[in-house]
């Protein structure tokens, strides 16, 4: 497989970030940037499907609108010709290998919904373990680009697997309910969570470092996500953050 400079870049940094420990939808939301640069794309969608209601729900996107997205989640859902048809082949499948674009452009789906994002050219990835959909992966052009091709498949096959892998560490790596259901912490990955006991227990970016086997950088990243997410500018409030948890 050819990989031009910018490609092998793009997959670099999404193998980098995929190897980090973050909370689910965080690991959508970043997946979703990196594969608008990898794939030259102009719009970005994620949703994770609920059996038992039969709905895709979670919603996490990127240039898109939120009426266009609430209308999808309470209307079009129910009413796409395509989507159950991309997520029952499981692998990485182009729009138009399920149904001819012409054929899709005279649907109320593409004209009352696609198209009013200016969603055109469609490719999907969907993550699965067992038989369980635990997150997908909904990508689009626009009218004025070319549509996805083989080798979009391709980059999407490799990236699948450690999609998947980062889905399920995000739901594997939780902290007993005690240290974990009130406020603000329930916003962190499960690595910032462990970042912010260590600070409460008082050690060092470097303990933590060596404790964590990972760089200083590394943890200094994790605190500085931890900063914005609990609104919060030192060390000590996320300590505070997270002795008000153990309280409660």
């Amino acid at each position: 497989m050819y990989l031009t400079a910018t490609e092998s870049r793009a997959l670099s940094r999404l193998f980098g970030l995929l190897a980090e420990d973050m909370a689910e939808r965080e690991v959508r939301e970043r997946v979703g940037y990196g594969l608008l640069d990898l794939l030259r794309a102009d719009h970005f969608a994620s949703y994770v499907w609920n059996e038992a209601t039969q709905t895709f729900g979670g919603r996490v996107s990127l240039n898109m609108s939120e009426d266009n997205l609430g209308s999808y989640e309470t209307y079009y859902q129910f009413h796409d010709p395509i989507t159950h048809k991309l997520k029952q082949r499981r692998l990485p499948t182009l729009v138009t290998q399920v149904m001819p674009q012409k054929e899709l452009m005279r649907t109320e789906f593409f004209n009352d919904f696609l198209a009013r994002d200016k969603l055109h050219w469609g490719v999907n990835a969907y993550s699965y373990v067992g038989d369980r959909n635990i997150g997908d992966l909904r990508i689009w052009r626009g009218r004025n680009r070319d549509n996805f091709d083989s080798h979009t498949l391709e980059l999407l096959r490799l990236i699948e697997p450690a999609f998947t892998g980062a889905l399920q560490r995000a739901s594997r790596l939780v902290l007993p309910a005690s240290e974990l259901l009130n406020m603000e912490t329930t916003t962190l990955s499960p690595r910032e969570i462990e970042v912010a006991r260590m600070v409460s227990e008082g050690l060092t970016d470097k303990q933590i470092a060596q404790r964590l086997s990972v760089e200083l950088s590394t943890v200094r990243t994790y605190l500085k996500r931890s900063f914005i997410k609990l609104g919060v500018q030192r060390r000590g409030g996320i300590a505070a953050a997270f002795s008000r948890t153990r309280r409660n």
